[in-house]
């Protein structure tokens, strides 16, 4: 019931809006959304279920964002510039993709606990996979890191020569400047300055980073 969970998902963020974690209470969650106490169990088998739903939730919902920016048509620091900027912002309106960007989880937040050795798996495709291991900060940087390479040259670096032509020591090079965005980024989540992220990320990567992509070696 992908409708019905999304309602759940989103009537259960709300409430973090007014209460802690620990006073969210699951049947007033299905009364906001609109369904029966059973759907939700169902969807979520517990409040920890939930909890880690609504964590994948914010992590997939950054990622796509990532992608979104590093999508665009703009010169390749202006990408990581963009991506810096809005992971900044993000973590500022978003406390639970906060707690996922840096690791540090106030006591209100879903701080999401993995299922018990031996639990049985749920029989709802999503809830399987938010069951399974939540990525820290770490996992999200390479994740960003990894999806920014892709937008920029086509594909993950590898051992060897990258199938586009471009030198693998070059690849590497890019991969390093979109770690290092992100990176800069989360550097301002943590401990805010006077200063721009853009400047920084600029500073950083350099307005003539470039990078060699299927399409650009066409034109």
């Amino acid at each position: 019931m992908p409708a019905a969970r999304e309602s759940l998902l989103n009537a259960a963020l709300a409430a973090l809006g007014d209460l802690p974690w620990s006073g969210v209470r699951m049947v007033d969650v299905a009364a906001a959304a609109g369904v029966s106490r059973q759907t939700l169990y169902n969807e979520f088998g517990s409040k920890d279920g939930l909890a880690r739903a609504l964590v994948r939730r914010e992590a997939d919902a950054y990622l796509r964002g990532v992608e979104r920016l590093m999508g665009q048509s703009a010169g390749t620091a202006d990408r990581l510039v963009s991506v810096a900027e809005w992971t900044v912002g993000e973590a500022r309106t978003r406390p639970v993709l906060r707690a996922l960007l840096t690791g540090c989880w106030e006591e209100r937040l879903p701080v999401p606990r993995q299922p018990r050795s031996g639990a049985v798996l749920s029989g709802v495709p999503a809830q399987r996979r938010a069951d399974a291991t939540l990525p820290v900060p770490a996992d999200l940087v390479a994740a960003v890191r990894d999806r920014s390479l892709v937008a920029l040259c086509g594909r993950r670096p590898r051992d060897g020569r990258p199938a586009d032509g471009a030198r693998a020591d070059e690849t590497a090079d890019l991969s390093q400047r979109c770690e290092l965005a992100v990176r800069l980024a989360l550097s301002c989540v943590v401990a805010p300055g006077g200063g721009s992220v853009a400047q920084l990320v600029r500073a950083a990567v350099g307005d003539d980073v470039t990078a060699t992509s299927p399409r650009a070696a066409g034109r």
